[in-house]
C-alpha cells in the first residue's frame, strides 16, 4: 500500500516539475516574440535603441509618400502630434493610402528615420488599431470615422 502511494506522489511531482519547466521555457521563448507598436510621440519621447526591432503605428501623413531613386518608398507616420519618416523597400499593401492607419515593423536608424521591412495597412474603411485609437484619444486628437 505504501509503495503505491509513493509511486503516485512521485508521478505527481514529476508532472508538476515538467509543467513548471515547460512554463518557464515558453515564457523565455516569447519574451521577444510579442511585438506591440509604439506611436511616433512615444518614440520621440523615449526612443528605443538604434537597430532594435519594433513596430511603429499611426496614420500616413498627408502628402508624405515619395518614391525614391532606388525604387523604395518614403513616407511619414504620424499620430497628429509627432511624425517619423519611414523608408520601405518592397510592395506596399493595396489598402495603403495617405491619412490611413498603418503599422510598420523594422528598426530605427537615427532619431527620426525608421527602416521598415514590413508594412501592414488597414483592412476596411473603419479599421484603426485599438492601441492607436486609445493613444489618439489620450492626447485629445482622435477624429472618429466619418458617418455616411
Amino acid at each position: 500500500m505504501l509503495n503505491r502511494k509513493r509511486k503516485r506522489v512521485k508521478l505527481i511531482l514529476l508532472g508538476l516539475t515538467l509543467l513548471i519547466v515547460s512554463a518557464v521555457l515558453i515564457g523565455y521563448a516569447m519574451k521577444d516574440g510579442i511585438e506591440f507598436f509604439k506611436s511616433p510621440s512615444e518614440i520621440v519621447r523615449d526612443p528605443p535603441a538604434f537597430g532594435k526591432r519594433f513596430r511603429i503605428g499611426g496614420l500616413v501623413s498627408f502628402n508624405s509618400v515619395k518614391v525614391l531613386n532606388d525604387g523604395s518608398v518614403s513616407f511619414q507616420i504620424t499620430d497628429n502630434s509627432s511624425a517619423i519618416e519611414v523608408h520601405f523597400s518592397g510592395v506596399l499593401p493595396d489598402l495603403f493610402a495617405e491619412n490611413q492607419g498603418v503599422i510598420a515593423s523594422g528598426t530605427l536608424k537615427n532619431e527620426n528615420l525608421f527602416f521598415a521591412d514590413e508594412v501592414l495597412a488597414k483592412h476596411d474603411e473603419n479599421y484603426m488599431p485599438k492601441e492607436l485609437v486609445d493613444s489618439l484619444k489620450e492626447r485629445g486628437v482622435y477624429v472618429g470615422p466619418i458617418e455616411k
